[in-house]
This record gives C-alpha cells, structure tokens and sequence, in this order.
C-alpha cells in the first residue's frame, strides 16, 4: 500500500486532477478530469506504473496485452515490454485506406488477451474494446485499469461477465491527496460536491425521465418538444429527405399523428415554394410536431446569420429547430438573432463511420452546446449532460453499414447504450410500402425502448 502510495503522489505532481469543469468523454459534466497522458513523457514512472499492474493481475494466463486507445496505449506497450507479452493495438476507427484493419498486431483467434484502461467511468469505451476483440475472437478474461471514477464503470463491465480490477478508486487516492496535505480549501469543496452529486455507484443507472428532463431544459422550444412527446407518446423524429412537396406532403398526411418532429433538407426539395411551407406548417400545427430544417450551419456567425434568415428558404421565418455544427468556435453559433420561439441543435458527433472527428471535438462540442442558452440538444452517438435534449439519426430495426458511409443502430441500441431522447428515422419510412405503419413500428418500439431504461 505504501508503494502505491508513493506512486500517485509522484504521478499526482504531473497535473494528473485538474479541478474546473469539464465534459468528460461519455458526455457527463464533472468538476474533476483525470489524465494519465502526462506518464507517458516519464519512462521511469510507466515501468513502475506497469510492475504494480502485473502485481495485481490475479494469474499469469493472458498471452496477449491491449490497451484502451489511445491513453492506455503507451502503458500497455510499457507493460508488454516488462512482461515479454506481445502487444496488440486496437483502433479507435477503421481509417479506410491500409490494411483497413480494427486491431493491428500479430494474434491467433482463442488466445487470451488482458486489456489495459487508464479511467474507468461508465465502462462504454472499454466495452467498445472488448466488443472488437471479441469480433476477432479473442478472449478477454481479466481487465485492469488504474483508475476506476467510482460512477458505475465497474459495476457494469462485471454485470457483463468480465473480471475487473483498478489499481486506484477516486475515494482512495483523494484520501491520500488529504492525509498529504496537496490539497486546497477549494479543491477540497470541489471533491465534497462531487462525492456527493454522483452518489458514486451508479451513473449507468436508469435514465431521467421526460418530465425530469424538462426540468433541466430552459428553452421554450425544448421544453415544447418534450410536451409534444408526452402527450403523443413518441419520440420519433422522420427525416423527409425528399426532392418533391407532394410527396413530402402526403408523406406527412400518413405519418403526422405519429411523430413529434419532422425533418427536413428544404434546399434539395426541387419546387420549393412559400405556400408549400405555409400549408407544411398548418399540418404540423393541427397534428402536434415540430419542423426541423437540417440545415447545418457550418460557416462564422455572420455567414450563418445570412443563410437562416435571408435567401430563398428564409428558414427563421418557418422552422422550429435548426442545426448548426460548430467547426468554426463558439462564436459561429453567437449572434444569430434567432427568434424566441426557434431553438439550435448542434452537430457533436455524425452516424456515419469515418468520421473526422474524435472524443477532444466532440468534448469541446458539448461544451460548447452547453453554454449557449439557444441550443436545446446535440445530435450524437453517446450519452450526453442531462441539459441536453439527445437527437439519434441513423436508426433501422436491421442494423447495418451500407457502402455510402452510413452506419444504422436499433432504437434500443440508441436508449440503452447511447441514452438517447430522439430517434431520427428516414428512409426505412418513406421507402417502406407503408409509411403509416412503418412509422407506427418505429414509435412504438422508440417508445418501449424509452419506458424500457426508465
């Protein structure tokens, strides 16, 4: 014990906990980060960190060894080399070109591999490692970490089956930090607060409710898309990706009663037209649902404020909800003079695979999101802050990748792993031989899926 002691107070002396705000990597706010990355600059504090993980593995069977990419990497590869255990590299994303490969090393299907995580939170990226191990069938019997945050991580990769150890828990080494003396009367608050918001077993818990999250949701818009969802029971939002008002139109006769929202891409709709939007609007009004222009705004804030109000589409004049990436900053999303009654989702993190942008943007997106009181949610692939409503595109019953980049996931995949509020449905609806029906099996199983987590 007092050489582990020692231990984090060395590592603790490179900036390891930061104290401030921050969004961590599944979405959630928190008063405290921790961050391993900065072991990786000290090679003599890696091997020590590698000789207390092997003394806490329960037996020497793993013939392999991986790390969580990518901050775990640099301490599995460290242990590998103290053990004389190959190591093999598991890929946050396929790239698309090369091998084109998950996990790159040399392995055969059936051996044993240990997996290496520096922070365990909710355990989502670890069991995202372990599912693409297994694909290539490896098996993974132990786990170990060095830090487990306490907030359900734990709990729920041992609800899996697997074994999981953690060399430090957060209560323990803020125990050490104190009987030290290295803490601050601020920081020391800072740690009580979290303690006590996190009610530290559970955060994998059951989801908040619609009512709860409206409690946490201060625009009107926000607010009226939960009344919306309660009232109809359904939380399907249908993409109308379609290029002709009459279909969009009889699109929206068959299916109004079942959506909270429609959305739409108006500058591919070939014979746009005023009444055409004024007659969409009437509809949405007498069956209750919300008109989204997936507009994604992606240019600075004066560029973006031209293309919402002005142009032929005059989007501010008619659209509830818009989106809006956030490549340029914050202030892109500043200063749009956007009316009291229209809210802003942001674009976090797209269901495409391929994708550009990884866990540091989508972080910085979040918190972005959380700070401008337009926005009322994101479109992501995770759980996110409670203050944001959750919006998931790419959803079908039969999950798939298809060869144009999209990736599709199954309602209860979007509620249960993902902590979605919103599912966005489009073409397994308005290419379907009934859309009314269609659209009747997805609100019902989005809705199930809902009360399902609760």
């Amino acid at each position: 014990m007092e050489e582990k002691e020692q231990f984090f107070l060395e590592i603790y002396n490179l900036g390891i906990i930061k104290f401030g705000n921050f969004t961590l990597k599944s979405g959630m706010n928190s008063p405290i980060y921790i961050d391993f990355r900065p072991i990786a600059s000290r090679p003599d504090l890696l091997i020590k960190l590698s000789d207390l993980l092997i003394h806490e593995v329960p037996y020497y069977d793993f013939e392999l060894i991986c790390g969580v990419p990518y901050a775990a990497l640099p301490i599995a590869t460290t242990l590998s080399l103290r053990s004389k255990i190959p190591l093999i590299i598991k890929r946050k994303e396929n790239k698309g070109y090369g091998t084109e490969r998950m996990i790159e090393g040399i392995y055969k299907i059936g051996q044993n591999c240990l997996i290496i995580e520096d922070v365990i939170t909710s355990g989502d990226s670890l069991l995202k490692t372990i599912i693409d191990l297994e694909k290539e069938g490896l098996i993974i019997k132990n786990i170990m970490s060095i830090l487990d945050r306490e907030q359900g991580g734990i709990e729920n990769i041992k609800k899996k089956g697997y074994n999981i150890r953690t060399l430090f828990r957060i209560r323990e080494v803020f125990k050490i930090l104190k009987k030290k003396n290295f803490l601050k009367e601020k920081e020391r608050h800072l740690i009580q607060f979290f303690l006590r918001k996190n009610n530290i077993k559970n955060i994998q818990n059951k989801r908040i409710s619609y009512e709860e999250k409206k409690e946490k949701i201060f625009h009107p818009i926000g607010k009226k898309l939960i009344d919306i969802t309660l009232k109809k029971k359904t939380n399907l939002i249908v993409s109308a990706d379609l290029i002709d008002t009459k279909k969009i139109l009889k699109l929206v006769s068959l299916i109004g009663d079942r959506i909270c929202g429609l959305k739409l891409h108006v500058d591919i709709i070939n014979d746009f037209s005023y009444s055409f939007i004024n007659y969409l609007k009437k509809i949405s009004i007498e069956k209750k649902f919300l008109l989204l222009e997936d507009r994604k705004l992606c240019d600075v804030s004066t560029t973006n404020c031209l293309q919402l109000h002005y142009g032929i589409h005059k989007i501010s004049s008619w659209a509830d909800i818009v989106t809006a990436h956030v490549l340029a900053g914050s202030m892109s999303i500043q200063n749009l003079n956007l009316p009291s009654n229209m809210g802003l989702i942001t674009i976090s993190e797209m269901s495409s695979y391929g994708g550009l942008y990884d866990d540091n943007y989508i972080r910085k997106a979040l918190n972005i999101s959380l700070k401008n009181p337009k926005v009322i949610g994101t479109v992501a692939q995770r759980k996110v802050d409670d203050r944001l409503l959750l919006f998931t595109p790419g959803i079908h019953f039969y999950e798939k990748k298809n060869n144009l980049g999209n990736r599709y996931i199954h309602p209860v995949q979007a509620f249960e792993k993902n902590g979605s509020d919103f599912i966005i449905v489009g073409k397994a609806i308005f290419q379907s031989e009934n859309p009314k029906i269609t659209a009747e099996e997805y609100r019902n199983a989005g809705w199930k899926a809902y009360e399902n987590v609760l």
